[in-house]
């Protein structure tokens, strides 16, 4: 059965699939699948990154003209997972099945992400780039072979953030703390990484308490975390759930110092607390190499995106997916999963000439493909290169929180954060 969506969903579907043609573009259309929450507790996440690849694809068929990406207008069919894996096995099934997609861009969360890997793209052997998904254990399924080739995702693993967060721990003086933290694969992944890191250097964990996404009440949740009268409090999570969460943990009083994952610098997060309570806040998040691209995207993205701004959770990870893809389907030349898997390594190559999003970025891009010549796209994030894995590495940027407003502290480069692993036990 179809599934029904929301109202924000529906509204949200409907402007983005399918993209509206210029009056060049050619009559024929490349459906690519997505599958990302548009709803549930990782909705705006889902919702940003919708837009970004409506915008990605707009670009890329502009600048093609009348030619097209292999001949054809690029466009997306957009489903929502309400942040369910079984959902989104449910959505990707019928994509790959009945509209037989090569290709999907999704999920957002790695809940979603490893069910549709392991139940749908990979089976079936079809495309799937995840912008949002951190999980370590995508990575040990590539390994197993579970992945079988088919998984890429533009953001870095949480066995790397896990590191980055509690160094950053650390250096903001947070010796001691307690932990809430959902209680999925991101979640239990990302506690893994940070205790590992965060003992290691010498910090103490008070207590740690699980929970489950969408409760309609975390008074229990709360209530033990603050038992051992913690000084701080790292929350893992979503924005949905963390307002929640934290307005309870400040109304049964809690300290107002926390750590936060990637994800929480959510305008609607620290509205939804109030920014008066958040001036202690810190957080990581996976850091980006200012580049032409990055520019391009911050003066286009919040034009068109509905009232997302280019730091929105997701956003400019999913702008680089839907790019990425987009070129891979015009160096593959033609719309089969097997030769734009091969593509996105080719559109990626570290020996190719350099090219950046926009319009004259794009538009080279897509000559040099004609020449049947090497291209780099270097994106919104920096440069992008997927291991045999299909993950990527790259800087992880350090944030505060002061007066309402996510304020860049610093990067923390990967060679920071593999000093601090080499001395991690083994």
């Amino acid at each position: 059965m179809r599934l029904v969506l929301t109202s924000t969903a529906l509204a949200l579907a409907a402007s983005l699939a399918p993209l509206s043609a210029s009056a060049q573009a050619p009559s024929c259309t490349h459906n690519v699948g997505m599958v990302v929450s548009l709803t549930g507790a990782a909705g705006r996440f889902g919702q940003a990154a919708s837009k970004s690849v409506e915008l990605a694809f707009g670009e890329l068929n502009k600048a093609a003209g009348a030619q097209g990406i292999a001949g054809c207008r690029l466009a997306f069919e957009v489903r929502d997972a309400q942040s369910q894996g079984a959902v989104a096995v449910d959505q990707a099934r019928q994509l790959v099945d009945l509209k037989k997609v090569p290709a999907i861009i999704g999920g957002i969360i790695s809940s979603v992400s490893i069910p549709v890997v392991t139940s749908v793209t990979a089976p079936a052997g079809v495309v799937q780039i995840s912008p949002a998904s951190t999980s370590p254990t995508l990575t040990r399924l590539a390994n197993e072979g579970t992945t079988k080739g088919w998984f890429f995702r533009t953001i870095t693993s949480d066995a790397l953030q896990g590191t980055a967060a509690a160094k950053y721990a650390m250096d903001q003086g947070m010796r001691t703390l307690t932990i809430i933290h959902v209680n999925n694969d991101f979640g239990v992944n990302m506690l893994a990484e940070f205790r590992k890191a965060y003992e290691a250097l010498g910090g103490k964990i008070l207590s740690v308490t699980p929970y489950n996404a969408q409760q309609p009440s975390y008074a229990a949740e709360v209530t033990n975390a603050l038992k051992s009268d913690p000084p701080a409090l790292y929350f893992i999570g979503y924005p949905g759930d963390g307002t929640t969460i934290v307005r309870t943990w400040i109304q049964q009083g809690g300290p107002q110092r926390f750590l936060l994952n990637d994800g929480m610098n959510a305008a609607d997060f620290i509205k939804g607390v109030g920014p008066q309570f958040l001036n202690n806040a810190f957080g990581t998040s996976s850091g980006t190499t200012r580049t032409p691209s990055t520019e391009f995207f911050a003066s286009a993205y919040p034009a068109m995106s509905g009232g997302f701004d280019a730091g929105a959770p997701a956003a400019d990870r999913a702008f680089d997916a839907g790019a990425i893809l987009g070129l891979a389907i015009a160096q593959a030349g033609k719309f089969d999963a097997a030769s734009i898997r091969d593509a996105i390594r080719k559109v990626t190559d570290p020996g190719g000439e350099v090219v950046h999003a926009g319009p004259q970025g794009f538009a080279r891009a897509l000559q040099l493909i004609r020449e049947k010549k090497p291209v780099r796209y270097v994106g919104v994030i920096g440069p992008v290169q997927f291991d045999r894995n299909g993950d990527i590495v790259g800087p992880f940027r350090t944030w505060k929180i002061t007066n309402g407003e996510v304020t860049t502290v610093g990067q923390m480069s990967m060679e920071d954060v593999q000093a601090v692993q080499a001395r991690l036990p083994r």
